[in-house]
């Protein structure tokens, strides 16, 4: 009894340490702490300090559209509503940029599930921009999503309909830096470009990748925009950076804490997670923040971002919500960059600044401050508003501050926001910082490898143990609850079925090592698809959402399937030691199988799903998918049909006494 109970309090101290060691790692994972050796800055160096008052000077504005997924088979209004942003959104911002960040076009067939560059997409695309004439009202400024990568071989593809409909494309094919002069500073916005080249068809593009010609490019990008003595820098793409594999250790994160002038990096690509995390917002720990923006397809968001005194502010807005109010002095707490901006630009600041959009005249703005009376405030020119203010009012704790604005058909917006002037902070939200600050390739792997070890190591113990009981140097395990220890049961008699017991096991080992599918990846071109890549003719592209589909299958598939094999089997033992009376009739034939059934039925509808992603002969030649099916089938088969002979060794253990001299 000594013996067990040590037993399982070592298994239970281990089991807290590893705990421990995870959390601990998380933390330190998600920690919004900036990182001071990733900073590169002169000992004593501070951000700029500026005089905020009332004056339009050292401000700037932009805007941000992602994820349009411009198609031609499904919602049509994302087009008409993507030429109103161009006709009216725009109009009412009249910013110096517009950015968008990828995903132009869907890239999708009828069916959804297949995949391919669509001309009529991109044609509608060019059409919206050129017919509303947003182009000659500001700079748009475009870049590639994995959706505008489905399909295209290389650059120089005729798939690669981005060259020639794109606005940027013609000149930047990949990343690129725009560089503006406004007012009295200089802005540089650096385009990041991090799709696979070649961009195999979905859904084995997802992850993004720079390898390091293009690391290099962007390093020098980045040089580039010092040398043009830019004031600010704004990283935008596609491809959050969790979602970036890199092909050297200074990867895109590294190059941009580098750089101080850089204040944000803008991305999509994750569609707020379908909703779960609609404000995916960050602040990473090389000092900049890292905002995703929920998408223009379902969701038809956009962003207003903008620099004022070198404090940067940003909304994020529904479209045809009107009128837009964005406070920008005081800053909003949660935003703040202690390693970017300079709070005292705050603390001496003489007026609280307010932008205020519509598509109409604006009619009043107020203001105020945790629960003062409101204050009028005054139009100083174009779209700001200010207030005076005494911020040594405000110099500890958190505050809040209000601002309502109606514009002249009596809509009204209020926005709400806490600032600190004593460097209080307050912690982004755990799933968006974990989204945008985590690893998602090392997550997909871990993932994959936790299922393997679930699908495994279980087996191999339980076959182990019985070999043990045989040879005496062990006696079988009881557990006091029935549920488990007839689990338990059913899983250790199949393992003692040897032709059941290795497919079992090595068809998970074979999806870490084997080709899971070989065919057309991209049309025209051969590809093999491997748990830790792709070859795709004489290139080879790193695995990541690879591991997801490996996970799901052996969640959803290889999991149930041992399962059920157990209990067939386990349902033979039982008649073994009971004979039935009588054999089952057709009714109670199809109920006990069932469950087999609707496994088989699930997967063969994953077989047809990979059918339209990637044609006939890829769905053949793919022991992952397709060869599944055959493979369980003869499990079944052979599990249901167990010799008594070959269940003897397990009734050494698990049968009665009664049943075993019966037998023998």
């Amino acid at each position: 009894m000594k013996m067990k109970i040590s037993i399982l309090t070592i298994v239970f101290l281990v089991s807290i340490v590893m705990l421990s060691i995870f959390v601990a790692n998380v933390a330190n994972l998600i920690a919004t702490d900036s990182d001071e050796e990733m900073i590169q800055r002169p000992k004593g160096e501070e951000p700029r300090k500026y005089n905020i008052g009332d004056k339009m000077d050292n401000l700037m504005w932009f805007l941000q559209i992602s994820d349009i997924h411009i198609s031609i088979f499904k919602d049509p209004s994302r087009i008409t509503e993507l030429k109103e942003f161009c006709d009216v959104t725009v109009d009412a911002f009249n910013p110096p940029v517009v950015l968008a960040s990828g995903d132009l076009t869907d890239a999708k067939k009828k069916d959804a599930m297949g995949s391919k560059q669509v001309l009529d997409e991109w044609k509608h695309y060019k059409r919206v921009l050129d017919e509303s004439g947003v182009l000659k009202r500001t700079t748009w400024l475009d870049v590639r999503g994995n959706h505008d990568n489905f399909n295209v071989l290389n650059l120089k593809s005729s798939e690669n309909y981005y060259l020639n409909y794109s606005v940027q494309g013609k000149y930047h094919p990949r990343s690129y830096l725009h560089h503006i002069n406004h007012k009295s500073e200089k802005y540089s916005f650096i385009a990041i470009d991090a799709c696979l080249e070649p961009g195999p068809k979905r859904p084995f593009n997802f992850v993004g990748f720079l390898d390091e010609p293009e690391i290099d490019k962007i390093k020098k990008l980045a040089q580039h925009s010092k040398k043009l003595g830019s004031d600010y820098i704004i990283w935008f793409g596609h491809y959050p950076t969790s979602c970036i594999l890199s092909q050297c250790d200074n990867g895109l994160r590294e190059i941009m804490a580098e750089h101080r002038e850089g204040m944000v990096y803008l991305c999509g690509h994750y569609h707020t997670l379908g909703g779960i995390a609609p404000q995916m917002y960050t602040l990473q720990r090389g000092g900049y923040l890292e905002l995703e923006l929920a998408d223009w397809k379902d969701n038809r968001m956009y962003r207003i971002g903008v620099i004022d005194h070198g404090q940067f502010s940003f909304s994020d807005n529904q479209h045809n919500d009107w009128p837009v109010a964005l406070i920008t002095n005081p800053k909003h707490i949660l935003f703040s960059m202690p390693q970017r901006e300079n709070i005292k630009s705050i603390i001496e600041s003489t007026h609280m600044r307010i932008l205020a959009f519509s598509t109409v005249p604006i009619k009043a703005v107020s203001v105020r401050i945790d629960d003062e009376k409101w204050v009028q405030c005054r139009k100083v020119e174009g779209s700001l508003y200010v207030a005076t203010w005494n911020a040594s009012r405000y110099l500890k704790g958190i505050h809040s501050i209000k601002t309502r604005v109606v514009d002249e058909l009596n809509r009204k917006k209020e926005v709400a926001q806490m600032f600190a002037l004593d460097g209080s902070r307050m912690s982004f939200k755990l799933l968006p910082r974990f989204l945008l600050m985590s690893d998602a390739s090392k997550i997909f792997a871990i993932t994959f490898g936790v299922m393997l070890v679930l699908n495994v190591i279980p087996l191999c113990i339980l076959r182990s143990c019985h070999k043990l009981v045989l040879m005496k140097k062990m006696e079988r395990p009881r557990f006091k609850v029935r549920c488990f220890h007839a689990f338990i049961r059913k899983l250790w008699i199949t393992t003692t079925i040897s032709y059941l017991f290795w497919p079992i096991v090595l068809y998970p080992l074979y999806l870490v090592f084997g080709p899971w599918a070989a065919g057309e990846v991209i049309e025209n071109s051969f590809g093999i698809i491997f748990a830790w890549g792709m070859y795709i003719g004489k290139t080879y592209l790193p695995g990541s959402f690879t591991y997801v589909y490996g996970s799901f299958q052996l969640f959803s598939f290889h999991m149930p399937l041992t399962l059920i094999l157990a209990f067939s089997v386990d349902r033979r033992f039982q008649e073994l030691e009971k004979p039935l009376m009588k054999h089952p009739n057709l009714l109670m034939l199809l109920w006990r199988h069932l469950p087999f059934f609707l496994l088989i039925s699930m997967q063969s509808v994953l077989v047809y799903f990979f059918w339209l992603a990637y044609g006939t002969i890829t769905t053949i030649l793919c022991p992952f998918r397709s060869w599944s099916i055959i493979i369980a089938i003869i499990l079944w088969y052979l599990a249901n049909t167990v010799p008594n002979h070959r269940l003897r060794p397990a009734a050494l253990v698990w049968a009665s006494a009664k049943s075993r001299s019966m037998n023998d």
